[in-house]
């Protein structure tokens, strides 16, 4: 039997330092399944025995980085600790601050005593140095030997023992700034996805024995029903119970327009209620509502690591030990076989080694990942891991389910036309009288129109339904029937001109329905499945950018043809779970990267087969967790813009790779040129990983427009 551990591990800025808590874990008897997010801070295990977690934390802390038990059902917002403090209240800060006082006074008292300088710079150097040696050991006793406080306490010594102690100060003060300013910039992305969670509000009124109570939202159950007051924000997941407000979304989707929502409709925790009073029914509870099941799905992703990020961790194993070894080679072959002096050039060898520091180069990627997956997730795009992000930059046919994905995925009125003297109102008005009590979906549709266009629904007696025919009953002391053409005609004829007006309505893929009064028709109603408000322009971006769309659905063709047509797609109709999996494979033998966007139930096996399967839906949990993505705001624009965030990331790693690199080889030629020496090597790679860093976070403003 073994237990489930988890820790929040402060100072890991970056993929080394994973590594080698992960190496050092490894090597602890009955620790097993080790998982380990830089982002979050966060580390998993399963321990075979009792005692294990105080192994865990002392190993770790032995490393440098300080560690807390975690309970595995704590809500990541309430596990912030001390890191989220000031930077100068972080031991990292801390550490800095006395490096530099150290090396301030070292100078001034080298200025009274000048013959005491090399003591007074290699006791400043010390205040640094001893932290970072201490490391060092550590991770070389667990296993890690090769890693970058090794090349530092490497350089750093070899710099008091050639003499150039100013300089060796001035380097672990540049290593440590470095440190702090990495941690500074990580601590940025890991909040980008906290406020996310903090968008929940920390209380909520629940409605008990006739009156309000105030509770912790985090207490809230399923079922129990809540106030939600003009300009609160909205605690709980839930349903409108009875009220009716315009909710403002932007804090969770970005969508700056507030959507109007009434009793029946679903809200989300976090969004704002503008103008009205609410009563809603909680839907999830706190750990599953959509903002928290957003959160855990993102720092899951962040485990999952890209190909790119997977070569670069593997590169990196073996770049520590050969830049020691280049190091070593600068330092000793021109004095062997050349005879050139042996103070210049282990000085050159020791400077190799700092150009030599992997940071820049190791959080190239991991950095842009996280940045990347969590400025989706801000804007509703679900992403699952790094390398689901890299294959949607490489998408270049989109295969799209018609109902629910391109439409609104419900029946809505398109046409109400006359027939005889009553108006469109009264037509509206006698239809929603007889479908008043129906939920079949065309009768919510009618009786849903009538009610927007401020028509009270007065519901007919003696309403009779007949199978496959319609709906009959009395209104207004009239007979009353709305049912299908066929039926309508067997009870009095339709004239050619309406004949021809219902099969013009049925070729644009409309179902229609005839209003009889008193057995004459009356009227004529129309509904169809409507595109979805940005369908159109979200196509039309993926065709701009050279993105195959293809429609896929169950419909007849005629109704398939009708929606295409307006939306400009082509389309494949009558089809069958497997003929959509067929379809997809078909792309795929063409040589295209096929992504497949539907609701995440009937169009599993094509989701599955696709080279990036998009759920698309509200935050259910199908469309959390079927796919590799999903758009959870409905959107086919944000098929286009999750698209446009995986080449923005991919472009972001590139850039970062390549600054990390360049600057390396830049000053590794002037430093064995004798152009630069040893603090400007580690401000090379100083301002790398800064620079890495802070390129990617300009991600996190990424996604707001195609």
């Amino acid at each position: 039997m073994s237990d489930r551990l988890r820790f929040r591990v402060e100072g890991m800025d970056c993929g080394s330092c994973a590594r080698k808590i992960e190496t050092a874990l490894t090597r602890v008897p009955g620790i097993s399944d080790i998982s380990i997010n830089t982002t979050t801070e966060t580390l998993r295990l399963r321990a075979a025995h009792a005692d294990t977690g105080e192994q865990v934390e002392k190993v770790v802390r032995d490393l440098g980085y300080g560690i807390t038990p975690v309970g595995e059902g704590a809500h990541h917002h309430h596990d912030h600790g001390a890191a989220d403090g000031p930077w100068w209240q972080s031991a990292k800060g801390r550490l800095t601050i006395l490096s530099g006082l150290g090396l301030a006074s070292a100078w001034g008292l080298a200025m009274v005593l000048p013959g005491y300088e090399p003591w007074l710079y290699t006791a400043a150097m010390a205040i640094g140095l001893v932290p970072i040696a201490r490391r060092a050991i550590a991770a070389a006793m667990a296993g890690a030997p090769f890693t970058i406080e090794t090349l530092m306490a490497v350089a750093a010594v070899g710099a008091v023992i050639i003499g150039e102690t100013e300089e060796a100060a001035i380097v672990v003060l540049l290593f440590l700034v470095g440190e702090l300013l990495e941690g500074v910039a990580a601590g940025r992305a890991r909040a980008s996805i906290r406020s996310l969670s903090d968008l929940v509000p920390k209380t909520a009124l629940i409605e008990r024995n006739g009156s309000l109570e105030e509770v912790a939202a985090e207490t809230l159950a399923v079922g129990d029903v809540i106030a939600v007051r003009p300009g609160d924000r909205i605690p709980a997941d839930g349903m409108i119970v009875s009220g009716e407000s315009a909710i403002d979304e932007a804090p969770v989707t970005g969508e700056s327009t507030p959507k109007r929502k009434g009793e029946g409709e679903t809200v989300f925790a976090g969004t704002i209620n503008t103008d009205g009073s609410l009563r809603v029914r909680v839907t999830a509870e706190a750990r599953d509502n959509t903002i928290a099941r957003v959160v855990r799905l993102v720092e899951e992703a962040q485990e999952a690591k890209a190909p790119t990020e997977r070569f670069i961790d593997r590169f990196s194993r073996y770049y520590t030990p050969a830049v020691l070894v280049v190091g070593a080679l600068v330092a000793i072959l021109p004095p062997l076989l050349a005879g050139e002096p042996w103070g210049e050039w282990v000085y050159k060898g020791l400077a190799v080694l700092l150009i030599g520091c992997p940071c820049a180069l190791v959080i190239s990627t991991p950095a842009a990942i996280a940045a990347g997956l969590a400025a989706g997730a801000r804007r509703g795009l679900l992403i699952k891991g790094g390398a689901v992000l890299e294959t949607l930059g490489k998408v270049t046919a989109v295969a799209l389910d018609k109902t629910g994905t391109l439409t609104e995925g419900r029946p809505q009125v398109t046409d109400v036309i006359t027939l005889g003297e009553a108006t469109g109102r009264d037509i509206l008005e006698d239809a929603a009288a007889l479908d008043a009590t129906s939920s079949h979906p065309i009768a919510k549709a009618i009786v849903a129109r009538a009610q927007a266009d401020r028509i009270e629904v007065v519901p007919a007696v003696g309403v009779m339904a007949l199978g496959g025919k319609g709906v009959k009953g009395r209104a207004r002391r009239r007979s009353l029937f709305l049912g299908s053409p066929k039926a309508a005609a067997a009870i009095a004829p339709l004239s050619p001109e309406v004949e021809a007006r219902i099969a013009s309505l049925q070729e644009e893929g409309k179902t229609v329905s005839v209003l009889m009064v008193s057995d004459s028709p009356a009227g004529l109603i129309a509904v169809r499945d409507e595109p979805r408000e940005d369908a159109l322009e979200g196509l039309k971006v993926l065709k701009a950018r050279g993105i195959a769309p293809v429609m896929l659905t169950g419909d007849n063709a005629r109704t398939a043809a009708a929606i295409a047509r307006a939306l400009g797609v082509e389309s494949r109709a009558d089809l069958l779970p497997q003929d959509k999996l067929r379809i997809v494979n078909e792309l795929k033998t063409q040589g295209q990267v096929v992504a497949k966007v539907g609701d995440g139930i009937n169009d599993a096996p094509a989701l599955a087969a696709a080279d990036v399967g998009i759920a698309m839906g509200g935050g259910t949990d199908v469309a959390l967790e079927t796919a590799d993505g999903a758009v959870l705001h409905g959107r086919v624009l944000d098929i286009a813009r999750m698209i446009a965030l995986s080449k923005a990331t991919m472009g972001n790693i590139r850039q970062n790779i390549g600054v990390a690199l360049g600057l390396k080889a830049v000053f590794l030629v002037t430093t064995v040129l004798g152009i630069t020496g040893l603090w400007p090597a580690i401000l090379a790679d100083t301002g790398a990983t800064v620079l890495v860093t802070a390129n990617a976070m300009r991600l996190l403003g990424a996604g707001r427009n195609v």
